[in-house]
């Protein structure tokens, strides 16, 4: 495999060969279950039986998963986009079934129906999931990839390489610049390294550029000094040479939903809609909270119980530990956790700051000695951050937000970052699942800000699910 377009047909013919497998599965498990092993069962006062059924479904099925464009390279390895599809197109399929039984007065089996989509479903995207994961294996080694010709301003281009290079389960690798209209004509991006094919605003040169470097797309970013007639003939013979166009606006951390296309004259305007950071979702998040909160708090009791005995027995003083820190708006709250450090841990701060490795406000000492033995592993797993569980029942934090900061941080905030106090902040988030201490203080800000302006309760619950395959790695906890 490599970063040319061969990857692209080979995934879409295995992709092909595993649905066809997991409907075939999920049809035939629903007739054995239903029916057993009975050839002969038929549809109330119709001629056909189930076997035929089965496998007219299985057909159907595998078609509208392609009729979706579930199976296309652009949305293989990131995004939720192609596991909308596959869902969609499961859903309007039995839903087709349920009107055409309506319709003709067939008694279609509600059993074999019930079994059917959700195993079906359910089988199509954990097939989906692994496949994704075997491509974003591929992606890390430089495999699987689409060659790239960024086309823009100087800039403009340098970010979108920064942010692709960052990117690289999204299956595209830079490969070279194209900035039309530059006057000092570099041959060398300085931020990138990408070499400039070129600055000529004509089609032919652009042309010439993409053939160049065998680039299977074209990304148009910010800054791009090309006639909009120009662009428009550069999409005719992109099309006609099979080789993509990307338009990649100056928009920076905007997620899929705030983003809507409208027609207008001709011309396709991007809506950005403000962050919804009131009314009835925050109440949802807020009832979301207490509830499982309050089920995790039962479920955790003895886990809890055992932590706060060992952290006890470790070292001298008490099992928690209270610690002010920042909410919503800038309230103070006092934040619980176990106590993994040494009772007079805060008054050897001031010691250990010549040995601070984090970045910007952070302070962060990978091996920190006032760190007791059982405290460095309660931190490995989490577990010191279970009290926090009664933080979010009481409604000082959440269980998905911003990191909490200690009130020092808040003081030495640029007026950007205090964005961060619009939203409660949470046991986890996605600093909790981009790599904890890992982060330089520069993404830490960037991801807080990102969920504040994007939040849904959708998006807590993938925040979740990722919060504990990163637990169990324990990558960037210390």
């Amino acid at each position: 495999m490599g970063t040319d377009s061969d990857w692209r047909p080979r995934t879409s013919r295995l992709l092909s060969a595993v649905d066809a497998f997991v409907v075939i599965w999920a049809v035939v498990g629903a007739y054995v279950i239903r029916f057993g092993l009975e050839p002969n069962v038929e549809l109330a006062g119709s001629e056909p039986n189930y076997i035929w059924v089965s496998a007219a479904i299985a057909i159907i099925w595998w078609y509208m998963l392609g009729a979706w464009n579930s199976r296309q390279s652009r949305i293989l390895g990131s995004g939720p986009d192609e596991y909308k599809r596959v869902a969609a197109a499961s859903l309007w399929l039995f839903g087709l079934v349920a009107i055409f039984s309506y319709v003709f007065r067939i008694e279609t089996a509600r059993g074999y129906v019930g079994i059917a989509l959700p195993v079906g479903l359910v089988g199509l995207l954990l097939a989906r999931w692994l496949l994704r994961q075997h491509l974003h294996l591929a992606r890390q080694k430089g495999s699987s990839m689409s060659r790239l010709l960024l086309l823009g301003g100087p800039s403009a281009v340098a970010h979108l390489a920064a942010s692709l290079y960052s990117a690289k389960h999204a299956g595209y690798v830079p490969v070279a610049a194209y900035t039309p209209g530059v006057v000092d004509k570099p041959t060398i991006e300085p931020e990138s390294g990408l070499p400039i094919l070129g600055h000529g605003t004509d089609t032919r040169s652009v042309l010439e550029a993409i053939d160049a470097c065998k680039a299977d797309a074209v990304a148009v970013s910010a800054g791009v000094q090309l006639h909009p007639n120009t662009l428009r003939h550069l999409g005719w013979e992109l099309a006609s040479r099979n080789v993509g166009l990307i338009m990649a606006p100056a928009l920076t951390d905007i997620a899929g939903p705030r983003i809507h296309t409208q027609q207008v004259a001709g011309l396709p305007l991007i809506h950005v809609t403000a962050p919804t950071l009131e009314g009835g979702q925050r109440v949802a998040k807020r009832l979301f909270d207490i509830v499982v909160s309050g089920i995790l708090i039962v479920l955790t009791a003895p886990v809890m119980a055992i932590v706060a005995i060992v952290v006890k027995l470790d070292s001298r003083g008490p099992a928690l530990f209270r610690q002010a820190r920042v909410g919503m708006e800038g309230e103070h709250f006092q934040m619980l956790k176990f106590r993994s450090m040494v009772m007079d841990a805060e008054a050897k701060l001031a010691e250990l700051h010549g040995k601070n490795e984090g970045q910007g406000l952070l302070f962060k000492i990978k091996d920190d000695p006032r760190i007791t033995r059982v405290g460095r592993t309660i931190r490995r797993y989490s577990l010191d951050e279970l009290p926090q569980l009664f933080n979010i029942f009481g409604g000082s934090m959440s269980l998905v937000g911003p990191r909490p900061p200690l009130p020092r941080e808040v003081e030495a905030y640029e007026h950007d970052v205090r964005r961060r106090l619009l939203v409660k902040p949470g046991l986890t988030g996605l600093w909790q699942v981009s790599g904890r201490s890992n982060l330089s203080w520069q993404d830490s800000v960037r991801l807080d800000l990102y969920y504040v302006e994007n939040w849904s309760l959708a998006g807590d619950l993938v925040i979740i699910l990722r919060t504990v395959r990163a637990v169990f790695h324990s990558t960037g906890a210390y």
